[in-house]
């Protein structure tokens, strides 16, 4: 099945370490869901960020490109790719460690004319809180280009309250454990910031969607294999944007491409689960010490 719909991911690319095995895998919110929705057979698919120069960058560069992601608008600047490390317990990723995105995190990307003229060939731009993208929220708003964007569990309120009236489609985790009523207030008050549509995803207790009128419930998916949960946000996310934005698009109710789109989006990230990695690409690394 594909989508004719074109979707760019703007922002972070990392490898993961996982220290347990000493190998590192490509990854990144902005680059996983690029991925993901070239898997899924979006009519063009595309990342646009900055890489460092180290093995770790040219390990992602050369796995995005095997993978057919479009990445001729992304730039490399001398020094070291952004990394985390993590473990794996009981088939959760749990994180380490990060250097700050590398040199990502210390070289803004600056949209200009002919940055901004690229956008405008997507359906959709995705972007995420580690994705130092922020401040270039308003001209891809002014460019009329819908933004979805992943909120972090972390997101301070204020962080959400000035980053969500830029955002058309906002993603934001909260813990399985939190309550009903928790999580219809906080769908309210982020809904409320200016996206069209808000999704928390709590993990195995499903994802919650409300669109300013309406709440729609999602229990997730039973995963044949649970190998690695690393890429279960992110799969769910580009699945979604695709499944709503085809729907949408071909005449669908919008109550009908909401409800569709949310179980593509959790029968897709349970298949995910069962990938190592975000989506493959493993590479031994040397450990120090």
């Amino acid at each position: 099945m594909g989508y004719d719909v074109a979707l760019l991911g703007f922002g972070d690319n990392v490898v993961d370490r996982y220290e347990h095995l000493g190998v590192m895998y490509p990854g990144g919110n902005a680059v996983n869901v690029a991925v993901y929705a070239q898997w899924l057979g979006a009519r063009r698919a595309a990342y646009m960020g900055i890489f460092g120069t180290d093995d770790a960058a040219e390990h992602v560069i050369e796995s995005l490109e095997q993978e057919g992601v479009e990445l001729v608008r992304c730039r490399q600047e001398i020094g070291e790719n952004g990394s985390s490390s993590v473990t794996i317990e009981n088939g959760e990723r749990v994180f380490l460690s990060s250097n700050q995105g590398g040199v990502r995190g210390r070289s803004r990307y600056v949209l200009d004319r002919f940055a901004l003229a690229y956008i405008q060939g997507f359906d959709v731009l995705h972007t995420g809180s580690y994705c130092f993208t922020e401040r270039e929220l308003p001209l891809v708003r002014a460019a009329v280009v819908p933004v979805s964007f992943d909120f972090s569990e972390d997101s301070t309120d204020a962080y959400c309250e000035d980053v969500a009236p830029f955002v058309d489609y906002a993603f934001y985790s909260m813990e399985d454990e939190a309550d009903d009523a928790v999580v219809a207030e906080r769908l309210r008050w982020l809904q409320g910031l200016g996206p069209s549509i808000a999704i928390v995803t709590r993990g195995e207790r499903g994802s919650v969607a409300f669109d300013g009128e309406q709440f729609f419930e999602q229990p997730i998916k039973p995963a044949k294999t649970v190998r690695d949960t690393m890429g279960a946000g992110d799969s769910f996310i580009a699945a979604f944007l695709l499944g709503y934005f085809e729907r949408c698009a071909s005449g669908t109710t919008h109550e009908e491409a909401l409800t569709r789109a949310l179980d593509d989006a959790a029968t897709f990230a349970a298949g995910v689960c069962g990938i190592e990695g975000a989506w493959g690409h493993p590479r031994r690394y040397v450990q120090e010490g």
